[in-house]
């Protein structure tokens, strides 16, 4: 069936315009046509195939039951003197002439006929086949069919237009040499082939129809949910995302294909309240250090005092910087959203890290790393580093002395915690502060120049290397713990 529709689905490319137009366009009138044409040629097939079964078999009975007439004639004949009427049953026509061609014995039905001579048939000197009974030395018996147009002792070989089938045998007993004929009508055979192949005449077209008909609604009350499905879809636009096409309670696969949709569009969604929230922050994050820019540079075309100017330059250049940073995690947050293919390498974190943090030694608040060898990934230089710099910035922002590095391998993964001793971070916000331009304390971190996105990059960044970021628990502050598979089992984690 599949083989079946695959090929009406790529027959039109290769049909005239004309053709094409005539064959079935939609998937439920494909799959009445394909159920209807491959029921239509096994049953097709069967009802040949069951008619010439049923003939050959006919016709084996009778050929069989002229012989055993014919046989039980001959076994009468082989030891005593034959009747003029022979009494047997079973519907088949003997009749036993001597060797003058004279009609010794006949079944009653033959009598009733006008009787031609037909000419003796010699006996061949062959073996005789296993034939029950006495048979006398010498006699030969010789089953033969009648060949084609010959006609049979007594009435010819049709009757009311019938075939029939001929056994001839010889014997000899007290009534001398005879041969012995025996005609079975093949009567039965053409009623029971002409009843059977009408009843099949009429039921295979009956059945197809009845095929047809069945897959034709079958097929449309099972798609009748995908069809609400595409209309509920059809209908839904950027801003009726919240709107979900209906799970049917079938549990076939249209349910699992609404559940996709739904689950499709609830990402959807998601990412367009995330787009709508971020464009919204974004503009109001940058319009702060515009608006102060703006107002630093109308002051210093105010005052032409070059005794103020170095104090406005600087602060101008401190608000430049702010604006270049956000536009940079801006675009790193883009870009990640993107999911951009990076360069990946294998990499010892212990020496990037290391690296990473010996660039840092005159930071405000200073930073005890703990590193261990063999923690090598599959991952990106720039990201990792990022990811590092991330936690230890946010550490820094709001530690009151002590900033602690770890690096380990623990249950086939690279963990990297980040420690501070500040004020940490409560439990119902432990998720909040991956969160973009999410602030804890507004105030404190808008005057230490954080914009609200180094952990939500950090955390993307773990992600994008098959790992997560997490808050745990700490008895002082705050602790920040990024997992990542090891260099075996990162293949294919980049994005």
């Amino acid at each position: 069936m599949v083989d079946l529709l695959r090929r009406l689905r790529g027959l039109p490319r290769r049909l005239p315009v004309e053709l094409r137009r005539l064959l079935p366009r939609s998937v439920r009138a494909r799959a009445t046509f394909a159920a209807t044409a491959v029921v239509t040629l096994a049953l097709g097939g069967s009802s040949v195939a069951l008619l010439a079964v049923l003939h050959a078999n006919l016709l084996r009975t009778a050929q069989q039951a002229a012989v055993e007439q014919a046989t039980k004639v001959v076994e009468t004949a082989a030891v005593e003197h034959l009747p003029s009427i022979l009494a047997l049953h079973g519907g088949t026509s003997v009749w036993v002439v001597d060797a003058q061609g004279k009609l010794v014995a006949a079944t009653p039905d033959l009598l009733a006929r006008p009787a031609v001579p037909a000419p003796a048939v010699p006996a061949p000197a062959v073996p005789a086949p296993d034939v029950p009974g006495p048979i006398a030395p010498g006699v030969a018996q010789h089953p033969f069919p009648r060949p084609a147009g010959e006609r049979p002792w007594a009435v010819g070989a049709r009757l009311q237009g019938h075939e029939e089938r001929m056994v001839t045998m010889s014997v000899t007993g007290p009534d001398g040499p005879l041969t012995v004929h025996a005609n079975a009508s093949l009567r039965e055979v053409d009623a029971a082939g002409d009843t059977t192949g009408t009843a099949l005449a009429v039921g295979v077209p009956g059945l197809a129809v009845l095929v047809a008909a069945v897959t034709w609604r079958v097929t449309g009350r099972a798609l009748r949910p995908v069809e609400a499905i595409r209309a509920e879809v059809a209908e839904i636009t950027g801003h009726d995302l919240h709107r979900r096409v209906p799970v049917p309670r079938t549990g076939d696969e249209v349910a699992r294909l609404a559940v996709t949709v739904n689950a499709t569009l609830d990402r959807l969604e998601d990412a367009g309240l995330r787009q709508r929230r971020f464009i919204a922050d974004a503009s109001h994050e940058l319009r702060s250090p515009i608006a102060v820019l703006r107002t630093q540079l109308e002051v210093a075309l105010a005052h032409p005092d070059p005794e103020l100017w170095p104090e406005l330059l600087a602060d101008a250049l401190e608000d430049t910087v702010r604006l270049q940073d956000l536009a940079a995690d801006l675009l790193l947050l883009a870009r990640l959203d993107a999911a951009d293919p990076v360069a990946v390498e294998l990499l010892d974190l212990d020496a990037v890290f290391a690296a990473a943090l010996a660039a840092r030694a005159a930071d405000r608040v200073p930073i005890a790393a703990q590193l261990a060898h063999g923690a090598v990934v599959l991952g990106n230089r720039t990201w990792l580093t990022r990811l590092l710099t991330n936690l230890v910035d946010n550490a820094q922002r709001f530690a009151a002395g002590r900033v602690e590095v770890e690096l380990a391998v623990r249950d086939g993964l690279v963990v990297l915690e980040v420690r501070d001793d500040g004020p940490g971070i409560p439990a119902d916000d432990r998720e909040r502060v991956f969160e973009r331009f999410t602030r804890l304390d507004d105030a404190r971190s808008r005057e230490l120049g954080g914009a609200g996105l180094g952990l939500a990059i950090a955390r993307d960044l773990a992600g994008h290397h098959g790992g997560t970021l997490t808050v745990e628990p700490a008895p002082v502050g705050a602790r920040l713990v990024a997992r990542l598979p090891r260099a075996d089992q990162a293949e294919g984690a980049v994005g």
